[in-house]
């Protein structure tokens, strides 16, 4: 073994209980080269601990951001079938709505006319079907001329395409042509929820005037939402379908949400990311549409040889380990990084003859101050 030298480090401060007096402890470590040799106490004081170095599968994450969003058939803005003045609003956004609820009504005079217009074409399509059935029967016995006969046929079948003309467009607001009669004429339409959800936006007030093209409320269904992240370029050939992600807000990151990639987007975006949506299984109302979202992905799992976060330290840019070479003594070990995950490190092209090997778990940034220092 080359010369050790014995040199003074460091001074340590003790308080005094007694007197809460400060003293100077002058600690010393044998040193040589990268190798270092400590007393028990020392060591004690270090905290050291070490282990064998175990061989296990572990992946490496990557970090994505993105949203709470849900797909077009989760959301619904809904608008009155005919313009006209809103008579009834109800809800406020925030309120649960079931499909088919009645959110408002608006009263449009026109529709009295359609229906009128509706039940006239019906009375003028049964004097035409009669017609057409009396022309027929005077041209079997050679009383009507066939003419006459081809003229009622049309004046039906046009009477008949009125009919279903005005029955379809009385369906479009909401009116059943059947339950139309001349003492059941209505001259509103309900403006009706398409979808189960929560009310988001209203757009709707007492007396406002409003034409289809209007927008009156906003419906969303947050059992429908998934989460959207942005994958970058870089990383978007580690991502794919069936893959666990486990988002959380900034809020709560110790809460996870489960989640797996449902659809990789097919185009990049301006900033060079793709769109990844992902289904959740873990489902929690609080994460209503457009929170902001972390995710984390496992990708690239592998085995290999790990050690503790905490083992490993950087000197001049190079990753080491402090191997115990013999009781007390430490030698720094070159490394190679790989993944990492819940705490431990891969260690990349790790020759498998250290496995037999003891490292040191904690205390290294000790050892690494001590040996250091006494370079300097």
């Amino acid at each position: 073994m080359k010369n050790l030298i014995f040199i003074g480090l460091s001074t340590v401060f003790l308080l005094s209980c007694s007197k809460k007096e400060e003293t100077k402890t002058e600690e010393t470590f044998a040193v040589s080269g990268n190798q270092i040799t400590l007393t028990d106490l020392q060591k004690k004081t270090a905290g050291i601990e070490t282990t064998t170095l175990n061989n296990q599968n572990i992946g490496n994450k990557i970090l994505l951001t993105g949203q709470i969003d849900v797909p077009p058939t989760g959301m619904a803005g809904v608008s009155s079938t005919t313009g006209g003045i809103v008579k009834v609003a109800r809800f406020m956004p925030g309120n649960y709505v079931s499909r088919g609820q009645t959110l408002a009504v608006v009263e449009n005079p026109e529709m009295a006319q359609l229906q009128q217009d509706y039940l006239q074409a019906r009375a003028n399509l049964g004097y035409a079907q009669k017609d057409f059935e009396r022309q027929k029967y005077l041209n079997k016995y050679q009383a009507s001329s066939d003419k006459a006969t081809q003229r009622a046929a049309s004046e039906a079948q046009n009477q008949n395409a009125a009919v279903n003309g005005i029955a379809s467009k009385l369906k479009t607001y909401g009116i059943n042509p059947s339950s139309v009669s001349n003492g059941n004429i209505r001259k509103s339409v309900a403006v009706v929820a398409p979808i189960s959800g929560y009310v988001s936006k209203v757009n709707v007030t007492l007396g406002q005037f409003v034409s289809p093209a209007e927008v009156l409320y906003e419906i969303v269904n947050n059992g429908e939402t998934h989460l959207a992240l942005k994958v970058f370029e870089k990383d978007l050939n580690k991502i794919s379908l069936g893959q666990k992600v486990y988002g959380f807000t900034n809020q709560n990151p110790e809460k996870k949400y489960a989640a797996t990639v449902a659809l990789i987007g097919k185009d990049f975006t301006p900033d060079r990311s793709v769109l990844v949506h992902c289904h959740l299984i873990d489902k929690d109302a609080s994460l209503i549409p457009g929170t902001f979202m972390n995710a984390e992905v496992e990708v690239g799992a592998t085995e290999g040889f790990v050690i503790s976060d905490d083992a490993i330290i950087t000197w001049e840019n190079k990753q080491y380990i402090f191997e115990e070479i013999k009781p007390k003594t430490y030698k720094m070990f070159p490394i190679t990084i790989g993944n990492s995950e819940n705490g431990y490190t891969q260690l990349v092209n790790f020759d498998i003859r250290n496995a037999n090997k003891t490292f040191v778990t904690k205390g290294a940034y000790h050892l690494l101050m001590a040996l250091k220092n006494v370079e300097e």
